[in-house]
């Protein structure tokens, strides 16, 4: 709904039924919610508009607990509110948001059993944070994309796991760069050079918070040439061969390492 040319709101709504049955040893397992929604914007210029939200989510799990009982559905409140701005006549543009997720029901491993397939479910978790995205175009030729994200996401009302522990894999800190910058005349014009910064912190490996996994910076980059329907790139993942972990999924047997350095080609033409 328009109430003027720059006030907007938003009303929506969403029921879900589920019904789930294995067919084998579990009984056929029910479950319903209806989910709200609603976001206003307003656009005090052209150029910069101001928005809040708010939602729920729903989503089933299968399964069972320990003790044989079916795991409950997981609920989700989020509110979000930020700014979003063009500059340089719209070549750039900015996204600020701040944001709240309550969720309850996580389905997740136990920090108690080693079995991987051993699942409980939190009582009540949050993640609160901040993200901040630019992009656009500073000079002809040269494009950039960067973001940076701070999250805190921490249990917050369990029978089994430390009120205030960390969520596992989720890192407080991560920013990303990525910039490219293409000839645009003479006779190599096309050919463009990439290079991206991706930097993410450290993270919990389990619900107990044990110990963690440390926070690492990778490198890619990119080489490409692009003339009329020819299109052909090289990229560079992990360019100065880093070692990290990609993620924990709870215990330390199943600690993924990353990517060691890689080249990828590739050469295409549209007829």
């Amino acid at each position: 709904m328009s109430f003027q040319d720059n006030l907007k709101l938003l009303i929506g709504g969403r029921f879900d039924w589920i019904s789930q049955n294995n067919g084998i040893d579990q009984p056929e397992q029910n479950d319903n919610a209806f989910s709200p929604r609603i976001g206003l914007v307003y656009q005090p210029s052209k150029s910069v508009s101001l928005y809040a939200s708010y939602s729920q989510s729903f989503n089933p799990n299968s399964g069972l607990n320990g003790d044989g009982s079916q795991f409950e559905p997981t609920k989700g409140t989020q509110y979000e509110a930020g700014i979003k701005a063009d500059f340089l006549e719209n070549r750039l543009s900015t996204t600020l948001a701040v944001y709240q997720i309550t969720k309850t029901n996580i389905t997740t491993d136990d920090p108690n059993n080693d079995d991987p397939n051993y699942l409980i479910q939190i009582g009540e978790v949050r993640s609160q944070g901040i993200e901040l995205d630019i992009t656009g175009e500073i000079l002809p030729g040269w494009k950039a994309i960067a973001s940076y994200a701070h999250t805190n996401a921490e249990v917050t009302e369990d029978n089994l796991i430390s009120v205030g522990n960390r969520l596992e894999d989720v890192p407080k800190n991560q920013v990303s760069l990525w910039t490219t910058y293409e000839l645009q005349n003479g006779d190599f014009k096309g050919l463009g050079l990439g290079l991206g910064l991706f930097y993410v912190g450290a993270r919990a490996v389990d619900l107990d918070n044990s110990f963690e996994i440390p926070d690492y910076l990778r490198t890619d980059a990119a080489i490409y040439y692009r003339r009329d329907a020819l299109k052909a790139a090289i990229n560079i993942r992990n360019l100065f061969d880093t070692e990290y972990f990609v993620d924990s999924n709870g215990t330390r047997a199943r600690i993924k390492t990353g990517a060691p350095f890689t080249i990828i080609g590739s050469i295409s033409w549209e007829f």
